[in-house]
């Protein structure tokens, strides 16, 4: 289990030579890409969202696509369409950018509803339906998707179901002092992303997330993911509480975070560094606390004891 370790510190090693000083927050998109997941990256322009995506791409040696999400965006600008060609008199299907290993989805809450949801079958089926035709997604595939804060112009609230096929949801936030003296003194972090090198093939990368499948969860530790999600539904804390499958998520992601940490089982720690990340998207905090749904996670971890 722990050989891929070197090569996993490795990764790690390099992405934060592009996302400096954002340790934690590198670790849990690394941790969503080994738990099959997609990524959700909510903060205010400019602070390494589109960056990230890159070097995530570079490093894991995948095919990347980009696409700008606009108020005009159509679906067929994802899926892709059938065009006419003379010479071979038939239609010709022309793929869209969502048939890429690793689909960027920048600002995807500056386009209507509609666009909105023509990513749901790509995120949960990995394939899409064009002209009555599904259509395999290549593998792996996974989604990043930025959102600006809700409170920017020109932006539309993604619903609840599609909230909910995002493993994590992390914020970056603006740089320390000591390292944004490093971003404003060295190179551009966009033209050092596109010089990494990849250190890992699509096959390596299918083998990690097998991996991830592998790691051990005793039987304590599921009973404590269970108190945490029961305590998500008893009504203190958040209006509604986390489904069988979000449960699903949490083990999944606590299971790369202890492949990353170097180990084959998953302790409790593990739960508790991603449960906010993988939660808080999903959940809406009771009343007037004064606290936000990843503030309000944490204060439910601290207050749910170990059994």
């Amino acid at each position: 289990m722990l050989v891929a370790q070197p090569k996993l510190k490795s990764l790690l090693d390099q992405l934060n030579t592009v996302i400096v000083g954002k340790t934690a927050q590198v670790q849990d998109c690394v941790a969503c890409l080994l738990a099959g997941g997609h990524l959700l990256i909510e903060d205010v322009p400019g602070v390494g969202k589109t960056t990230l995506a890159h070097a995530l791409a570079r490093t894991f040696g995948l095919q990347f696509s980009r696409v700008q999400f606009t108020a005009d965006l159509m679906p067929s600008d994802l899926s892709g369409v059938s065009v006419y060609e003379r010479g071979r008199e038939a239609f010709v299907f022309h793929p869209g950018p969502v048939f890429a290993q690793i689909l960027l989805a920048d600002e995807i809450n500056r386009a209507s509803p509609k666009t909105q949801s023509a990513l749901l079958e790509a995120m949960e089926e990995k394939q899409v339906t064009v002209e009555g035709a599904t259509r395999p997604l290549p593998s792996p595939f996974f989604v990043i998707a930025t959102q600006n804060p809700m409170d920017q112009l020109g932006t539309f609230a993604l619903p609840e179901s599609q909230l909910d096929r995002f493993l994590m949801r992390i914020s970056l936030g603006y740089p320390d002092r000591a390292a944004e003296r490093v971003l404003l003194g060295g190179q551009d972090p966009r033209e050092r992303a596109n010089t990494l090198e990849s250190l890992l093939t699509p096959h390596e990368l299918q083998q990690l997330q097998r991996q991830v499948l592998e790691v051990h969860v005793s039987e304590p530790l599921l009973d404590y993911v269970q108190d945490l999600v029961a305590a998500t539904r008893s009504g203190r804390w958040f209006l509604q509480g986390l489904s069988p499958r979000a449960g699903i998520a949490v083990v999944r992601a606590a299971k790369a975070q202890a492949l990353l940490s170097g180990r084959d089982y998953v302790a409790p720690d593990d739960v508790q560094a991603i449960l906010p990340q993988t939660a808080a998207h999903r959940l809406i905090p009771v009343g007037d606390a004064g606290r936000g749904a990843v503030e309000q996670v944490r204060a439910m971890i601290d207050a749910v004891p170990l059994s």
